[in-house]
């Protein structure tokens, strides 16, 4: 029998992180912030120290990057990249609410900006459930719960770059 409390010799389970989807992703958040640069343009400028307006396209601005946090494009203060699954189903899952009691109240650059949004994300948040889904298919030891989130909220799991070709993911408990 061995004891549990000693060290194992066995490396940790590793998940490869394939780059692209995160070069796809960084696209993705320069996209958006060039679209929020051209907006801003044409728009006038106030007090820097202000906050944006309350409008339309701040509250999906607010959503989307909410999403997109999710999808793994934030690092923990440990270099960690954090991906919440459910978290970003919620965002983008407002985002459609948000589309279907806006219809034919919006103008066609905001419903045309919506429906890319929305279409981006899925896309996007489809990608990162698949190549999880993957991974825990081609090795179901490389996935350790643990509890990242406090208790009653979204859970939220960390890929732990390890190696440039390979990381570990930690899914909630």
């Amino acid at each position: 029998m061995t004891d549990p409390t000693a060290p194992s010799n066995t490396p940790a389970p590793s998940l490869h992180v394939d780059s692209d989807w995160k070069a796809q992703a960084q696209a993705e958040k320069e996209r958006l912030a060039q679209q929020e640069a051209a907006r801003a343009a044409r728009e006038p400028q106030g007090n820097p120290d202000e906050l944006p307006p309350a409008d339309f396209r701040s509250l999906v601005g607010m959503l989307t990057s909410q999403a997109i946090m999710g999808l793994g494009t934030m690092a923990d203060e440990q270099g960690r990249v954090v991906v919440d699954l459910a978290g970003s189903q919620f965002a983008i899952d407002l985002l459609k609410m948000l589309q279907a009691k806006t219809t034919g109240n919006l103008t066609p650059d905001e419903a045309k900006e919506l429906g890319e949004v929305i279409r981006s994300l899925t896309t996007r948040f489809g990608q990162i459930t698949q190549m999880i889904a993957d991974q825990m298919r081609q090795n179901p030891g490389s996935v350790h719960a643990t509890p990242t989130a406090p208790t009653g909220t979204a859970p939220i799991g960390t890929i732990e770059p390890s190696k440039p070709a390979s990381s570990k993911l930690i899914m909630p408990s």
